[in-house]
């Protein structure tokens, strides 16, 4: 990546002759270079927001957000599909990871908050730890300062609930928590957010420490994904080819995520450990929580997931969630369909066809069939998870993009509507890992002709197993200068 200029993924000539393509057309420099720029950047700095229960953070992440995203209900023990948000703030973007989704007291408030604080802070690049300052530091509190010093990521004290001068007292009893300066904010009111924003900026790093598999970056990093007793420590031991993965049968012991060195196919790769969710969490819904907080967890940590799928059962709302995770996350992708060997017939007739339908969004991932208990059919997945990584990194030049897209535009243009008929201009990849395009138009682009965009890119240029996305920047009418 060079990124001692913002030109995504565009050297200096193309870059330099890009811009000039847009002026012709007669796009606003500034916004093209707002497009490419926002198109280039790599991961995004990850912040986690944790404390206990009810002290508002869900709250505090819609806040951040700015939008309502993080449903807020008054019931305990809300499961929610996402984790994970984007956010902007004077002008830079970060992901927020939200904990407050999950909050049922089953494990003991205490070890539930510390596992939901534990998953998230090995996810994040930095912290934000609320505390309901009208409370005041409690040993729930005190027990998750341990682990955020243990972590060693920068922290940011959010005392919350301050909604005027009489709580400021309040707030100012949390340097006794050793944490540095408490920022009195109010979530509800949004009250002094904007200070808590400000330090989150100076928190985060600019770009995740992470740096993705450039030279000295060491083994690349798969993730081992897939719902609750798919497979995956089995899966784990049979690739290690030893009992590795400790399955501890005690609730709440909370223990380093294992990271495995494994060779396979003659390398080396570093399986993102995502096993060890907790055993004994009774209720479903809890465990349904830590899963995608810890899948969360793994996937920002790695660069391929590869979804493990339980063939003997039919494909579920949550497998597709775990897939949907990989993909939003932008990361590459292999599904592996485990006990493929156990199936009769019909089963796998019918599987077929559920393949054909659920999957259809990602018929473009590389796809396994494999036995973790037997082990049978794991060498295929070396060469799976190689041509995603190949995927993923591909990038194809500015000229032969524009190319590509005068011939896709002359053959097949946009549906005509109220009279007008937008065009692709040209466009430009502005970055990889996963590959990032934008295209600049006359008009909107309708999200039907969008996939279609998509589908003939991949058909052109490969793409196996990597999410791509797309942007789109309309031309301001001319004369209409902001």
């Amino acid at each position: 990546m060079n990124d001692q200029h913002d030109h995504g993924a565009l050297g200096d000539t193309e870059y330099a002759e890009f811009m000039e393509l847009a002026a012709e057309e007669g796009f606003d420099p500034e916004d093209v270079e707002g497009a490419i720029e926002e198109a280039g950047h790599g991961p995004l700095p990850v912040l986690a927001v944790v404390g206990r229960p009810n002290v508002g953070k869900s709250t505090l992440v819609n806040r951040f957000i700015g939008r309502r995203e993080a449903v807020v209900e008054d019931k305990p023990g809300v499961t929610r599909d996402r984790v994970t948000y984007e956010a902007e703030w004077a002008g830079r973007r970060f992901k927020v990871v939200d904990t407050g989704g999950w909050e049922q007291d089953v494990l003991g408030i205490d070890a539930s908050v510390a596992a939901q604080a534990e998953f998230a802070i090995e996810a994040a690049d930095a912290v934000v730890f609320v505390v309901d300052a009208t409370v005041g530091a409690t040993d729930t509190d005190e027990a998750v300062v341990k682990l955020l010093r243990r972590a060693g990521k920068p922290v940011v004290l959010a005392a919350n609930k301050v909604d005027g001068p009489s709580a400021e007292a309040d707030a100012a009893m949390l340097w006794s928590l050793g944490l540095g300066e408490p920022y009195p904010v109010s979530a509800l009111h949004g009250r002094g957010t904007g200070d808590l924003l400000d330090q989150v900026l100076e928190a985060l790093p600019d770009a995740p420490a992470q740096t993705f598999g450039t030279a000295g970056g060491g083994p690349r990093r798969i993730a081992l994904i897939g719902r609750p007793n798919v497979g995956k420590s089995s899966l784990l031991n049979k690739v290690a080819g030893e009992e590795r993965v400790v399955v501890n049968e005690m609730a709440g012991t909370t223990r380093d995520p294992v990271d495995e060195l494994i060779e396979l196919g003659g390398t080396t790769w570093k399986f993102v450990d995502t096993a060890g969710i907790r055993k004994k969490v009774h209720l479903q819904e809890g465990a349904d929580y830590y899963a995608s907080l810890r899948t969360a967890a793994a996937v920002e940590k790695a660069e391929v997931a590869v979804v493990l799928i339980d063939t003997s059962e039919s494909i579920s709302v949550q497998d597709q969630r775990i897939i949907t995770m990989a993909v939003e996350a932008g990361r590459a992708l292999v599904i592996a369909y485990n006990k493929w060997d156990t199936l009769d017939e019909e089963r796998r007739y019918y599987l077929e066809r559920e393949i054909e339908t659920e999957m259809q969004q990602v018929s473009w991932a590389p796809r396994v069939n494999v036995s973790a208990s037997t082990g049978r059919h794991m060498e295929k997945l070396v060469p799976a998870i190689e041509t995603a990584l190949e995927g993923w990194e591909t990038r194809v030049p500015t000229g032969r993009l524009n190319a590509f897209l005068g011939e896709l535009v002359a053959a097949h243009p946009h549906p005509i509507r109220g009279g007008k008929q937008p065009r692709i201009l040209f466009g430009t990849q502005a970055g990889t890992k996963p590959p990032r395009f934008v295209l600049f138009a006359s008009g909107f682009l309708e999200h039907g002709y969008r996939r279609f965009v998509e589908r003939r890119l991949r058909e052109e240029f490969g793409f196996e197993g990597t999410p791509i996305h797309i942007s789109v920047r309309v031309r301001e009418k001319r004369g209409k200068k902001k």
